[in-house]
């Protein structure tokens, strides 16, 4: 059964800098504590990464991911391409910008493979959308200022 969850949150930064933050997969273990390594395989034409390997660790639960993404103006998703412990796992993040903030709308669905009790699944879940909205708006703003 598939976990939905959505979250919201505002950054002080422009949709570009945002998503130049999401595409450096390098320096993600260093601001989500979900992924422990990651590495680019492929990338689309203008440098965006399409394709990364990346391990990472919830709820104790380790896993190797192969993840596919797709670039739009103001927009990422990605789609799991392999995974020891999930079925499925789609994402994305969609960019509104509005002054000198983006609004950042943070989607996610997962399909876990082995039956995990519910209190652990949902502190999964919960880690992970925190990293991929809390830990990234501070990724983006230590970035900005150290400009």
């Amino acid at each position: 059964m598939a976990i939905k969850e959505t979250r919201e949150v505002v950054i002080e930064a422009s949709p570009e800098e945002i998503l130049d933050v999401v595409a450096d997969f390098e320096s993600m273990p260093e601001w989500s504590s979900a992924h422990q390594s990651a590495e680019i395989l492929e990338r689309n034409a203008a440098g965006r990464p399409t394709k990364v390997k990346m391990k990472v660790k919830a709820a104790g639960i380790t896993d190797d991911q192969v993840i596919a993404y797709t670039w739009g103006d103001n927009v990422v998703s990605w789609s799991l391409i392999s995974s020891g412990q999930q079925r499925s796992q789609d994402a994305s993040y969609t960019l509104v910008p509005d002054g000198d903030a983006t609004l950042v709308k943070f989607q996610l669905s997962v399909d876990p493979v082995v039956p995990v009790p519910g209190f652990i699944l949902k502190r999964a879940i919960k880690g992970t959308v925190d990293s991929g909205t809390d830990g990234l708006r501070k990724r983006v703003l230590q970035l900005k200022k150290g400009k």
